[in-house]
């Protein structure tokens, strides 16, 4: 039996782990390995990726600031987050906000100093990033647009650190990119809808606060037909292997998606869509490996034959 002081201990371990969204973290750690392995350098041993000491600081360096952006967001959401996550917000504020903001700052002193081990660029680069991220926090997040799509630009910048890291700029990752960053846009029109009560509250200019749900709808919808064009061009233009069934799954889920937004009035229908788009974002980070599910076991050293 855990004694009293290790109970505090462990729930506030909990909370830590939930303020900084650890589950999302892992998730954007292993995306960007996969696509050093599938898509940036599938040229390369599998040691040279997985052994590289600077692309390893490069994304450790991106989940310490990811990982700070999280508790920053949550500083300035705290009452925004009481009204519409109560739970999460008690789990959340477990731990005190000065400490929370003594964990951000160490977090960020942390990024810079590990991309100092790669290069000044990615230190300026990490630099800019950490700011941008306050300045979305603090500032940009309660504007409607402006807000949702400098968010999903942040939620992509790390990706961006390793694509500069192999200089690959190859139209497949230029198309693959703007899918992601449509989905990820979808996503924070959604996070506007199932946080009306709050945003009003908190006098958030957001597209359904300023415009009202319908006109939030719309531009829901339009988002959603754009993202077919890089479905289209991703499956007609480019080898992508099994991960074509992952784009073919997409454009359903999409589909059914936005059925249910024009269906749907409550913020617990508002929620569920939002879990959709989080799927297909999991889902496509792991299928990845589907555009050629051999390159690992082609790219396994082979031990000398002793016959």
């Amino acid at each position: 039996m855990l004694s009293r002081k290790n109970k505090v201990v462990f729930l506030k371990l909990i909370s830590l782990f939930s303020l900084v969204r650890g589950y999302n973290i892992v998730i954007i750690v292993l995306a960007q390995y996969l696509t050093a392995v599938f898509i940036l350098a599938p040229e390369l041993p599998l040691s040279a990726i997985f052994l590289d000491d600077s692309l390893f600081s490069l994304i450790l360096a991106s989940a310490i600031s990811i990982a700070g952006g999280y508790i920053i967001n949550d500083f300035y959401d705290k009452e925004k987050d009481l009204i519409n996550r109560p739970n999460k917000y008690m789990l959340d504020h477990l731990i005190s906000q000065r400490t929370q903001l003594t964990v951000y700052f160490i977090l960020n002193f942390l990024a810079v100093i590990i991309a100092s081990y790669v290069s000044f660029k990615a230190v300026l680069f990490f630099s800019i990033y950490i700011f941008a991220i306050w300045l979305y926090s603090h500032k940009l997040k309660k504007y409607a647009i402006i807000g949702n799509i400098a968010a999903a630009l942040l939620a992509i910048t790390p990706f961006f650190a390793v694509f500069i890291y192999y200089k690959n700029f190859d139209k497949v990752i230029f198309v693959h990119a703007v899918f992601l960053f449509l989905i990820l846009l979808i996503r924070e029109m959604m996070k506007d809808l199932s946080n009306i009560k709050g945003d009003l509250v908190q006098n958030y200019q957001t597209v359904p606060v300023i415009y009202g749900e319908k006109v939030s709808k719309i531009g829901i919808s339009m988002l959603v037909a754009l993202s077919l064009i890089p479905i289209y061009l991703l499956l007609q233009k480019f080898d992508l292997g099994y991960m074509v069934y992952y784009f073919y799954a997409s454009i359903g889920l999409l589909l059914f998606f936005l059925v249910g937004v024009w269906k749907s009035e409550s913020t617990i229908n508002y929620v569920r869509l939002h879990n959709i788009l989080k799927l297909i974002i999991v889902v496509g980070a792991l299928s990845i490996v589907l555009i050629d599910p051999y390159v690992i076991i082609n790219r396994i050293p082979k031990l000398p034959s002793l016959l």
